[in-house]
């Protein structure tokens, strides 16, 4: 593994655990962070029925089934086009990103907000978000696919990136904004995205480096 990919794996992992262990501990200062955002927010939900209403209609769009089967078409385009790499990649990528995100909410256990008169309903746990993690894993697909076929300070790398931070933050806000997750859920959907990209492209850069060797 490069010892690029090495540090930001590191990087992107220990503040997923750090926060990890601070929500099973119930640390009061997170726990007062997450409620006061929460509150905010829900008040303002209550008075604007359109912003629930957006925030419900980029949630559902953005949801982890939708962004699987876009997943799904992209790899047959990827396959099509001959690039086999990529095909497992994007594969494995959501593949595993998928399967953690309902383990860790097993083995965290944490509840979703109870708010009164909530402006939407979601089952389940809470930690992590399993729509900021699918939306992260997503922007990075959208990323290391994409970025490569634009050219350098062009309009079109600038969308890509564009898009990527659009579907990855927004996404994530709108489950706090609906009141379905607590802030710190989103930030450890993100952390723990992000980690899964960077860790399954230096498994496959490793991989393809020796096969080409």
């Amino acid at each position: 593994m490069r010892p690029a990919h090495t540090v930001s794996g590191v990087l992107l992992a220990a503040p997923f655990a750090l926060l990890a262990a601070l929500v099973l501990g119930d640390w009061p200062p997170l726990r007062r962070l997450d409620l006061v955002i929460t509150t905010h927010l829900h008040g303002y939900a209550l008075d604007h029925p359109v912003w629930v209403r957006a925030m419900s209609f980029w949630t559902d769009a953005f949801a982890p089934m939708p962004l699987r089967a876009v997943a799904l078409v992209l790899v047959i385009w990827l396959a099509r086009d001959g690039a086999r790499r990529l095909v497992g990649w994007v594969a494995c990528t959501m593949v595993l990103g998928g399967l953690l995100g309902p383990l860790l909410k097993l083995l965290v256990g944490r509840q979703r907000p109870d708010l009164p008169d909530p402006v939407a309903q979601a089952p389940g746990l809470a930690f992590p978000s399993g729509h900021a993690l699918n939306a992260m894993l997503a922007a990075g697909v959208l990323v290391v696919v994409f970025l490569p076929r634009t050219r350098r300070r062009s309009v079109a790398r600038a969308a890509v990136w564009l898009g990527a931070l659009t579907i990855a933050l927004v996404t994530g806000f709108s489950r706090v904004a609906l009141g379905v997750h607590w802030s710190s859920d989103v930030l450890a959907g993100w952390l723990l995205g992000a980690a899964v990209v960077v860790a399954t492209a230096a498994a496959f850069t490793v991989w393809s480096g020796r096969r080409s060797g």
